[in-house]
């Protein structure tokens, strides 16, 4: 009765503003503004604020969002044009190159145009690119120093990286240089060598590599070059010269996975790359999105005024409908209120008892403590000694009746049906391991859910790593110590993996997450993401990526790199050792544009290069073999390939074995990542933690 005398005395106000907002669409169609709407409808009563959001709810629908997607995204604008050099034209995606901009291609297929001819860099070498098939995706490359020259700049092999392959029609050619004697079988491959305008030495080749037994003479340098297998038959038959069989250069294939690029352009987008995260991305007129567009709105640009009309009385008519929705909830609100709740309550506490009793009854004997509520204020002595919060809720000092202290996480909200916290409880309470932190108990009692672990002094990885951490008097740990805590955490991991009957996959390894008892013995902990997997079942499926960014590996993020398996926590741990060493983030935006902005592609320069790591910690000879062997092993494990990725009990072996076993890995990623426009940003889901949520399950 009292909505109904409202509307009644607002009526005549309602009739006014609807007036002054229907000549105000006429007058202006294509300026629509929310504060307008808002001022027509401030001076309704109460009851009408409702209304007033429902109307400008319907205002923003039909009217500013069609005006804004129309205006076209800046990336699928600039990723829409091809480019060209020289001869060749129509170039695109995975190429860029000037004046496309970075994220319109992949990192490593920059082409740069150095008198009217592309060039491209493969490992630290330039090669000039004579031809591109993008239907069948092979390039034809001759090394920039070898072309209309037999001299090289280097005497450096050709080698590629991962992302290259070299077709059947491959052959090789090794040329010598300084030679002082040769063998006969050589003589007749002599070749001159014209350093400059005055000098020049001779040369021999021999077709193939080069030969382990026999005696080719006594030669200062030689290189193995990669030549078309049809030019080295033409060679040997006297058809052709060398010099021409290095200008025809060589054959490679490229190797990318086309399957999400096909998508986007099949939805209307434009190819492209974030160089953040390592994954494709599908720029639309709208924005970006991760593989596709969505379906147009069955719209044109430019709108008639028959069309405006049709919006103007669709709107009309949703306000008429959303005011009668509204009075009818006022009305019934009141009535219905605690019956509803009680409803709602009931439902899920039922669901998620379900849960807990259904997981408890597996576990059989092995299931955890259950502590009532009381207890767990009793223990914690009613929450009086608070160690931290995150995302996840509190964590709270207490002791149990022995006297042991304990660190108790204290719930504030779960996902789903409880589902982050049956995961912890039920992955952890299968576990036994001196590198797995203890679950000694929980508490699931209505909404009330707590966890109690064992309680660890020395807090988190965290906050002793970075070096930013000692401007707050926290010790640095030594090299040795650093050194045994990633051995302890690999080993647990590996448990995790193949020790227990069920696989467990962490999927949130981070330095957080691994806590620290009395001696510095890593524990991993917080498994409120993992998973278990059957022993059998070598990878898993999963909806929406989980995780934190910066840790996550990118087939988590896009099934474009592969499934989720044992080899996603085996990348997270690499990137967890790198910063273990660096002494910082992996992405550190303090050093702004520069090449030390992303660790692990700075130190993997220094590493192929042969240069000083410079770290920035003091670093004796033993400390620098462990450095080494760390950046090596985490390098090894951030491979963009999961079947490139060592196994955890592979790492293991890998640690503690000698550091000059272990080979330089390829390159792991397909570059730095570049600061990503703020029109390439990605929304994130719900499940991936910016790294803000810390575990404090200690002090």
């Amino acid at each position: 009765q009292r909505a109904k005398n409202d509307c009644l005395a607002n009526n005549s106000t309602l009739k006014t503003h609807s007036s002054a907002f229907l000549l105000f669409l006429e007058a202006n169609p294509s300026k629509v503004e929310v504060n307008a709407l808002s001022q027509m409808f401030h001076q309704l009563s109460p009851p009408f604020h409702l209304l007033h959001l429902s109307f400008t709810v319907i205002s923003l629908i039909f009217f500013i969002l069609p005006a804004s997607s129309s205006a076209g995204d800046e990336p699928y604008i600039k990723c829409g044009r091809t480019f060209e050099c020289g001869d060749m034209q129509n170039l695109s995606y995975p190429f860029w190159g000037d004046p496309q901009a970075y994220y319109c291609g992949l990192p490593e297929f920059q082409l740069e145009c150095q008198s009217g001819f592309p060039v491209i860099h493969i490992n630290s070498e330039r090669f000039r690119v004579l031809k591109i098939d993008h239907e069948n995706h092979i390039l034809r490359l001759t090394r920039l120093d070898l072309y209309n020259s037999t001299c090289p700049s280097r005497f450096m092999n050709t080698t590629l990286t991962y992302l290259f392959s070299y077709t059947p029609n491959f052959g090789n050619l090794t040329l010598f240089y300084g030679c002082s004697s040769v063998s006969p079988a050589l003589s007749p491959n002599k070749f001159s060598c014209h350093k400059n305008k005055t000098s020049s030495e001779n040369g021999y080749f021999s077709i193939g590599s080069i030969p382990t037994d026999g005696d080719l003479g006594k030669c200062n340098n030689s290189i193995t070059v990669p030549v078309l297998q049809t030019a080295v038959k033409d060679l040997e038959d006297n058809i052709t010269s060398l010099n021409q069989v290095l200008d025809d250069g060589f054959e490679v294939n490229w190797i990318t996975d086309n399957t999400a690029c096909s998508e986007c352009i099949g939805s209307g987008g434009r190819c492209g790359y974030n160089s953040s995260y390592f994954r494709p991305i599908c720029f639309c007129p709208d924005r970006p999105y991760l593989m596709r567009c969505p379906a147009p709105p069955d719209t044109t640009d430019r709108e008639s005024k028959s069309d405006i009309g049709n919006r103007i009385l669709i709107a009309a008519a949703m306000f008429g409908v959303c005011s009668i929705v509204v009075i009818a909830v006022v009305v019934c609100f009141s009535r219905r209120k605690s019956i509803l709740n009680i409803s709602i309550v009931f439902w899920k506490k039922k669901t998620n008892v379900q849960n807990v009793e259904a997981f408890l009854e597996k576990c059989g004997s092995f299931a955890p403590k259950s502590y009532s509520y009381s207890d767990v204020k009793k223990i914690t002595d009613s929450f009086k000694d608070k160690l931290g919060e995150g995302g996840y809720g509190s964590v709270y000092r207490g002791k149990l009746r022995d006297g042991r202290l304990v660190a108790v996480k204290v719930l504030s909200k779960s996902k789903g049906n409880g589902e982050e916290f049956v995961n912890e409880v039920a992955s952890i309470s299968r576990t036994s391991h001196v590198n797995i932190v203890t679950l000694l108990g929980f508490c699931f009692e209505g909404s009330k859910r707590a966890l109690i672990y064992e309680f660890m002094p020395n807090g988190s990885l965290e906050k002793y790593i970075y070096d930013e951490n000692q401007l707050k008097k926290i010790p640095s740990l030594g090299w040795e110590r650093i050194y045994h805590i990633a051995i302890g955490i690999a080993q647990g991991l590996e448990y995790l993996h193949r020790g227990c009957n069920t696989q467990i996959l962490h999927l949130d390894i981070k330095p957080s997450n691994i806590l620290l008892d009395q001696d510095f013995c890593p524990k991993i902990s917080d498994f409120g993401l993992a998973k278990l997997c059957p022993r059998k079942q070598s990878t898993m499926s999963m909806f929406g990526a989980r995780g934190t960014v910066g840790y996550i590996a990118p087939e988590v993020f896009s099934r474009n790199f592969g499934v989720v398996s044992h080899k996603s926590d085996v990348y997270s741990y690499g990137m967890m050792i790198l910063e273990m060493v660096g002494g910082r983030k992996n992405i550190d935006t303090r050093f702004g544009c520069s090449s030390e902005t992303y660790f692990p592609h700075w130190v993997y320069k220094r590493l192929e290069l042969e240069e000083d790591l410079k770290l920035q910690r003091t670093v004796n000879k033993a400390g620098e073999e462990v450095a080494r062997k760390m950046i090596l092993v985490g390098l090894w494990c951030i491979q963009t390939d999961p079947a490139n990725r060592p196994s955890m009990n592979r790492v293991v072996d890998m640690l503690e074995g000698s550091h000059e076993a272990l080979a330089v890995p390829p390159k792991p990623f397909p570059s730095s990542p570049n600061r990503t426009p703020a029109s390439a940003s990605m929304t994130l889901s719900p499940s991936i933690s910016q790294d803000t949520d810390k575990s404090f399950l200690s002090q």
